[in-house]
């Protein structure tokens, strides 16, 4: 029988912090549990406990500043070995994950999906620019995918869950704006008052069918004009991954450089065409931004806004695209079309994304190099890309079948694949 000291050395003891909105934290907990692990989940309002609903809840009621003393403590206390967390760069998560290095603590970190919107992401120590994909070069990727011979997986015809992440976004704040008395020192990482953010929530619900028919009939007009265009892909101004890693304080100075870039150097018959996220809800003044910056470059009549909707019906008939990190970005590299990104993205590879400056970009873009894409794509399919997704009920069951595996296990996704030991890839279910 084990003493005590080695029981805690060896037994898995975890605890989660943020995730994404819904169920799918409180559905991994369960998992890990059955595994045999301990689990406790810190929340810090009212939608996190509500959507964790279980034993082992650890409410910090606290003021921000006094985060990182309580999480030391918990990690000391409860002798953690894994934290969980969804994304990154939110400030609570920011303090957790450096005490969680200095002491030793396995660091497992979610994400979207790089490659969207049928993967989810799973990686170790951090993501996007703090992914380990950033120091990896393509010739590295390559090397390691000599290990595997596994078709790349193909994507289903039809799946998606963006109404249900809307939902559980708005039903999220709800119960933050409504019964968050008990958590009064809370603060929103995303820069506006939690009413603020569910009025906009509640705006962007209401005008969804005006918004489709703006969209309907912007996409119809683009499509069958016949003119050549460039897409501006926009992202969420207070996405983490903007925030974090660009050096824009604003989404409008994104949309600045790239209308100056095009007036100068794209030719005169060419049009520009931004695409706002899907999740755009007016927060950021993107709309009169660009009106207003077309008409004092003279060039209106060749710039458009086409608000969310289908990519790929945008992207079949541009002739390149610019962003600053989106990962909508790898759908125009899957297409071979050119690509500058203006920010850090765990794609942006010399062969794969332009380094010219905006003018030289929209007069003559340099292209990617098709095979060193397919080996990225297929290298990132092969390890912290995984089938499913977080909010609906189909995508959860589909992810948590792999991950709960990939977190007890010893290596991370990439030195599994490195060492030949990674797990196999599920294929997408065809109807459960």
């Amino acid at each position: 029988m084990k003493d005590s000291a080695e029981y805690l050395r060896t037994r898995r003891r975890v605890l989660m912090l943020q995730g994404p909105h819904g169920p799918f934290f409180r559905q991994l907990g369960a998992k890990l549990r059955a595994a045999g692990a301990e689990v406790w989940r810190v929340g810090f309002n009212r939608g996190d406990e509500v959507f964790w609903g279980g034993e082992g809840f650890i409410p910090y009621t606290g003021a921000p500043e006094g985060w990182p003393a309580e999480c030391a403590a918990l990690l000391h206390r409860l002798a953690i070995t894994d934290i969980v967390l969804y994304g990154d760069a939110r400030p609570v998560h920011v303090a957790a994950i450096a005490l969680a290095r200095k002491a030793g603590v396995t660091i497992h970190v979610f994400e979207e999906g790089y490659i969207r919107p049928y993967w989810a992401t799973y990686e170790r120590g951090g993501s996007n620019g703090n992914s380990r994909l950033m120091r990896l070069t393509i010739d590295e990727m390559a090397a390691a995918l000599r290990q595997t011979d596994i078709e790349v997986p193909k994507p289903p015809a039809h799946w998606g869950d963006m109404r249900e992440h809307i939902f559980y976004g708005a039903l999220y704040h709800f119960f933050v704006l409504a019964l968050n008395r008990r958590y009064r020192g809370f603060l929103p990482h995303r820069g506006v008052t939690v009413a603020e953010e569910f009025r906009l929530h509640l705006m962007r619900l209401l005008l969804m069918p005006v918004h489709r028919v703006e969209r309907w009939v912007a996409t119809f007009r683009i499509r069958s004009s016949g003119f050549p265009y460039h897409l501006a892909l926009l992202q969420l101004e207070h996405d983490a991954s903007f925030r974090a890693y660009s050096d824009f304080a604003s989404m409008t100075e994104f949309i600045a450089l790239c209308l100056e870039g095009f007036a100068i150097g794209a030719p005169r018959h060419h049009h520009l065409v931004f695409k706002a996220h899907p999740l755009e809800d007016g927060r950021s003044r993107i709309a009169e931004a660009i009106r207003d910056g077309a008409r004092t470059l003279g060039i209106s009549g060749r710039v458009h806004l086409v608000r969310g909707g289908k990519l790929a019906h945008l992207l079949d008939g541009a002739r390149s695209a610019v962003t600053v990190n989106s990962t909508a970005g790898q759908q125009v590299l899957w297409r071979g079309m050119p690509l500058r990104a203006f920010g850090r993205a765990v794609y942006s590879k010399p062969e794969l994304v332009s380094g010219q400056t905006a003018a030289d970009f929209f007069a003559a873009p340099d292209r990617p190099d098709p095979r060193a894409y397919r080996n990225f794509r297929h290298y990132l399919l092969e390890t912290s890309q995984l089938s499913g997704g977080f909010y609906s009920a189909r995508g959860r069951r589909a992810l948590l079948r792999q991950v709960t595996d990939m977190i007890l296990a010893p290596e991370d996704p990439y030195d599994a694949l490195m060492a030949g030991n990674a797990a196999p890839r599920q294929q997408f279910p065809s109807t459960v």
